[in-house]
């Protein structure tokens, strides 16, 4: 590979606030994703993790003041034309969201915001939309794919609207999807059951991932790489097995033994 898919250099994110006060949410990050590849991104609330997610698709507050920049296939995300950038989100940039059930329209259902995106992205003829729907639910793994497409989302589980707004993150087959504490929401097995989901997805097509999150148990075995952010920088970075094996941060260690103990008081509490 001659290049990064995504390339971050410098990114400061600073957010105004009243009486000529500022927060400092990004200080200069600097990190890469390279294609097919699963980066994830950990650390506690506050660390800027969310932050760096809405900057990679341009979702900031009018309050936000952006300096660097987001080399995406060589375009700056953080330059770039509102027009082209709406074609770019939902194409080849998706975004899966922290909370489905805020991110679904509650009145449309689940076939027709999923033929809104195919319709907003690609030339297809209204069968080919429909057919292409059954075919997006089915590749999350639903057994009954022409019922969820004509449920409202008030009818789904959690773990079905999860499976919904992941299709449609893939709808145009995008090579880069950012995750923000896409199973924060989630109970363990679903938490398990949407991380293998999406490795399916990454391995079957190519696509990176930026995965972000605060529990570092669940990116052991499913990134290939780990960046670690604490008051808005990026304190370490490296090949996971490499970082929870042997972390040379303070910070990094800390998280790695805090994950470790919540591993085995689960395990514990899991046996009696």
């Amino acid at each position: 590979m001659s290049r990064p898919l995504v390339q971050v250099t410098d990114l400061s994110v600073r957010y105004s606030e009243r009486a000529n006060r500022s927060v400092l949410a990004l200080d200069k990050v600097s990190l890469s994703v390279w294609p097919g590849e699963v980066l994830a991104i950990v650390g506690e609330s506050g660390s800027g993790k969310s932050t760096l997610a809405a900057a990679f698709l341009r979702l900031l507050p009018s309050t936000a003041q952006c300096t660097g920049s987001i080399l995406f296939g060589g375009d700056d995300l953080l330059a770039m034309h509102p027009r082209d950038l709406r074609h770019l989100r939902g194409s080849r940039l998706s975004l899966i969201p922290q909370d489905p059930a805020s991110a679904l329209h509650p009145v449309l259902r689940i076939g027709t915001q999923l033929s809104e995106v195919l319709r907003a992205h690609l030339r297809m003829s209204g069968a080919e939309r429909q057919a292409r729907v059954r075919e997006l639910l089915s590749q999350v793994g639903f057994k009954d794919p022409e019922r969820i497409a004509l449920s409202y989302p008030h009818q789904l589980s959690g773990g079905e609207r999860q499976r919904v707004v992941i299709a449609q993150a893939i709808a145009c087959r995008p090579v880069l999807i950012v995750a923000d504490e896409s199973t924060s929401k989630l109970d363990g097995p679903l938490q398990a059951e949407t991380i293998s989901l999406l490795s399916e997805v990454v391995s079957g097509h190519g696509t990176a991932l930026i995965w972000i999150t605060h529990e570092l148990a669940t990116v052991a075995g499913f990134a290939t790489r780990l960046a670690v952010m604490q008051a808005g920088r990026v304190v370490e970075e490296g090949r996971t097995q490499d970082l929870l094996g042997r972390p040379m941060h303070v910070y990094t260690r800390d998280l790695v033994g805090l994950s470790r103990e919540r591993t085995l008081t689960l395990g514990r509490a899991a046996g009696e």
